[in-house]
């Protein structure tokens, strides 16, 4: 089961990375001029935002570029024997790889954000199990062009990431990074 855990936060890697990194970028205050909502502020019929003005371009972007990035480490790390025994990708498009996940992080992210607009539920407000594990699925979504995840290794990374994304919101929010514990 340790094997398991750990090659399922190993091939998580870029997604983890991609979810983080709009936060990131924000709090260094970088890329400003990307700093604008995705949706414009366009509203649909029943007077709600689509995704919500914290949902940015640059947010997108850096989401993208780090999973991108973290599949380029992780194909470089392959000659590491323990990271290679952790594989279950040959990160042959490592690129590829890097793109689709980290690209379905964010659309798993937005997709959740615009289902949370419209059940009325306000932008930082929890909405559990979904915050926790939306970009996983919409990571694995993605991937599931290129590569179907065993099942084994889907279940026991949702339940991971739901417990890691808990323990790092709850951790955050004690260091002072956060406003809110979820």
């Amino acid at each position: 089961m340790l094997r398991l855990s750990l090659q399922a936060m190993y091939l998580l890697l870029p997604a983890y990375l991609a979810n983080m990194a709009p936060v990131i970028v924000m709090k260094w205050g970088v890329l400003k001029q990307l700093a604008v909502p995705i949706d414009r502020g366009r509203k649909l019929a029943d007077g709600k935002e689509l995704f919500g003005s914290h949902k940015t371009w640059r947010g997108f972007l850096v989401a993208v570029l780090a999973g991108m990035l973290m599949a380029l480490i992780q194909r470089a790390l392959l000659g590491v024997p323990f990271f290679s025994g952790l594989s279950v990708l040959p990160y042959d498009h490592a690129l590829l790889i890097g793109f689709l996940m980290g690209l379905g992080a964010i659309l798993g992210d937005l997709a959740k954000s615009f289902l949370k607009r419209r059940m009325g539920i306000d932008p930082g407000k929890p909405w559990i199990p979904f915050d926790q594990i939306d970009f996983v699925l919409g990571a694995y979504g993605l991937l599931a062009l290129f590569y179907l995840v065993p099942w084994k290794l889907f279940w026991v990374s949702l339940l991971l990431s739901f417990i890691l994304h808990v323990l790092t919101n709850h951790l955050s929010f004690w260091l002072g990074v956060r406003r809110e514990r979820w």
